[in-house]
């Protein structure tokens, strides 16, 4: 069966080291395998008793644990859910191995990190692939090492895309007394803002929702930081330069966020402030009475068309008739808010034209759901996608003047497409190739001579 075929994909035993080492993936969804229940650590026991193991999801929202990973972590019955985090039980009340949300750092924290070098060099190599996918830059969110690493990488002389550093909450505090603000730094490495996590995802079922997922009446996900934390974390962000990006699914997470970013511009008013470019991350389902309320706000709805058709058999499943109001690209951008799309990589692929793709179709690659689309009604022409991906993307960091779209006097930033995706049919998008890769005015990959 499916968990028998990600065990094959894992080393055996005897191609373990014995001391000292964890074994660590991440991809799995239990929609993949035609269920709703999770695994147990007891599958992964079958593997080692011995090695902790930890498998990271395909949201990043659900860790498969092994029953020596909860052992090293002290998981076990009397062990509380962490604020914003579930530990899974079964019906004696033990950990069965799958914990949700901020409860998988109960693991983590015991998982060695990996060295600044090992990082820098991670990133040469997907800084390379990036190129080939046809990107010219990105929005980072990652943590403090992955900072470090982009530095020493720009310091050499050897970064090559346009990078937006975004900081984690966590890191709030130490942003704040250091004076960070967004937008500080270069045309190469700049500071964007600060992340907050309000909700969890739709694959573990632990977005936030206003009514219960479809068959499962006690489940309303997990709230991951509440509006009044949420509010404090933004409003200190905001009172020191620095704009918000809170990540946010379900329809109430949205709601949620909504109230704060509403609550953040009455003080930014009363100060005098100039708007700052917060966002919401995802805006994966939006009640209707919400859905006018970004562009009221000035808050721009960072996107992924990509999740749109990867998720659309686990959104009917899950959300049900509430799918007419998820991935509502159409909506938001008819609404007035700036709508910008983005890859959410390394959940979905970061290649562009996968996005671009699915905002123009709304189907898969194989062609399904069918050749209208799932929510047809919420597609974009070829002309709002790329704006999406360019322009508005270049408008969410305040880099409109310099980035965004081929003008005499911005960067010298470019993609050549094998083939004019505006004129060709539509299926044969994901054919196209990426010719070249210009940053600044220099190949960074080309396919001729």
């Amino acid at each position: 069966d499916a968990l028998d075929r990600i065990k094959e994909k894992l080393p055996t035993d005897n191609r373990l080291p014995s001391t000292d080492y964890w074994l660590q993936g991440r991809g799995w969804r239990v929609n993949d395998w035609g269920q709703t229940n999770f695994p147990t650590a007891a599958h992964l026991d079958a593997l080692s008793r011995d090695i902790p193991i930890c498998l990271s999801d395909h949201s990043g929202h659900a860790a498969w644990v092994n029953s020596r990973a909860l052992q090293i972590a002290r998981i076990d019955a009397q062990t509380a859910d962490p604020p914003g985090g579930q530990i899974q039980r079964d019906e004696n009340g033990r950990p069965t191995g799958i914990l949700f949300e901020d409860a998988i750092d109960l693991v983590m924290r015991h998982i060695p990190n990996a060295t600044t070098a090992q990082i820098t060099d991670a990133m040469r190599e997907a800084q390379a692939y990036c190129w080939r996918a046809g990107l010219t830059g990105l929005h980072d969110f990652d943590g403090r090492s992955c900072f470090i690493a982009l530095q020493t990488l720009h310091q050499n002389g050897e970064l090559g895309l346009r990078v937006v550093k975004n900081v984690p909450v966590y890191r709030l505090d130490y942003a704040i007394g250091v004076g960070l603000r967004s937008g500080f730094g270069d045309e190469w490495l700049r500071i964007g803002g600060v992340k907050i996590f309000a909700d969890g995802a739709l694959g573990p079922r632990t977005a936030a929702m206003i009514a219960p997922y479809e068959g499962e009446p006690d489940n309303y996900g997990i709230v991951v930081t509440d509006k009044e934390e949420m509010l404090d974390k933004a409003s200190a962000a905001s009172s020191h330069g620095l704009s918000v990006t809170v990540h946010a699914i379900g329809d109430k997470a949205n709601h949620d966020v909504l109230d704060v970013y509403e609550a953040v511009r009455r003080e930014e008013a009363s100060r005098g402030q100039s708007l700052l470019r917060h966002r919401i991350e995802h805006v994966q389902l939006i009640h209707p009475a919400d859905q006018a309320r970004l562009a009221q706000l000035n808050v721009i709805a960072s996107m992924q068309p990509i999740h749109a058709t990867s998720d659309m058999e686990t959104a009917d499943r899950h959300w049900g008739s509430r799918t007419k109001d998820s991935y509502a690209f159409r909506t938001m951008l008819n609404s007035g808010a700036t709508v910008v799309f983005g890859s959410d990589a390394p959940i979905e692929k970061i290649d562009p034209l996968l996005g671009i793709h699915a905002a123009v179709t709304r189907r898969r690659a194989d062609g399904s759901p069918g050749p209208d689309g799932w929510h047809p009604e919420q597609k974009l022409t070829m002309a709002e996608t790329i704006h999406a991906f360019t322009t508005a993307a270049a408008i969410t960091s305040g880099q409109e003047a310099t980035q965004g779209s081929i003008t005499p006097g911005k960067l010298a930033d470019f993609t050549i497409f094998g083939r004019d995706i505006f004129t060709i049919p539509q299926d044969e998008l994901l054919d196209v190739s990426i010719d070249g890769t210009i940053v600044g005015g220099e190949f960074k990959h080309r396919t001729f001579g």
